[in-house]
């Protein structure tokens, strides 16, 4: 990655770490799920409306909580990306963007847009957890099937 490149991602992550989109609770959520990180206790609670249908689709996502900038950015980015995504294609999603930050870094994969901001993580092991704990979550809130906030997901 060439320096220009790498500014241009810390850039987004900074912008989306001081100012994260869709913090809110969001009103008539179907899913909920709470995250927390016990290695540097970043916690946040993902929400989902997602309606009830022959082809369900995740209308709108949003979180609250707090940490670092790297698990603020990576919340705000996955609550952008999720809109009009069914569960499955969520599902995919997580795996992509694991495996983009957790697997051989020589391979070349999906384009994950702007999700790919985050790939500078991958030179501080300890911070993948950070950036993958909102992803965690997702799934946690994705499996439930229903409104269980009192539940953790944990990066351990």
């Amino acid at each position: 990655m060439n320096q220009e490149l790498r500014e241009l991602y810390q850039e987004v992550i900074i912008d989306h770490g001081r100012h994260p989109r869709n913090f809110k609770v969001l009103e008539d959520y179907t899913h909920s799920q709470k995250g927390y990180n016990p290695l540097c206790g970043d916690r946040l609670q993902l929400f989902l409306r997602i309606p009830p249908g022959p082809q369900p689709v995740i209308e709108a996502a949003s979180f609250q909580g707090e940490g670092c900038a790297i698990s603020m950015a990576s919340a705000s980015l996955l609550t952008e990306s999720l809109k009009g995504k069914t569960p499955e294609d969520a599902k995919v999603l997580f795996q992509q963007f694991h495996q983009l930050l957790t697997g051989d870094h020589n391979c070349t994969g999906p384009d994950l847009g702007k999700l790919e901001v985050l790939t500078g993580v991958r030179a501080f092991p300890t911070r993948i957890k950070c950036a993958t704990l909102a992803w965690h979550t997702l799934l946690g809130a994705l499996d439930q099937g229903e409104t269980k906030p009192d539940n953790w997901v944990s990066t351990e």
